[in-house]
């Protein structure tokens, strides 16, 4: 089994929590680098929600 069918296992059924953690990494990103890339973390957001979270882009994070 390789580590991506490992962390895809790990992450089945937590959803909207890796939502949650995505949202949080990328306001992170962003800070850090005030706003700079944020276009370019904005798509690695979507591909990682698409991936491993609910796939939807359209809510805004949730505290």
């Amino acid at each position: 089994m390789s580590m991506m069918d490992k962390l895809k296992h790990l992450l089945k059924g937590h959803e909207t929590q890796v939502d949650k953690g995505v949202d949080k990494a990328g306001d992170a990103a962003d800070a850090k680098t005030q706003g700079k890339y944020s276009g370019h973390v904005d798509t690695a957001q979507e591909k990682l929600k698409d991936q491993y979270g609910t796939g939807r882009h359209d809510q805004p994070p949730q505290t």
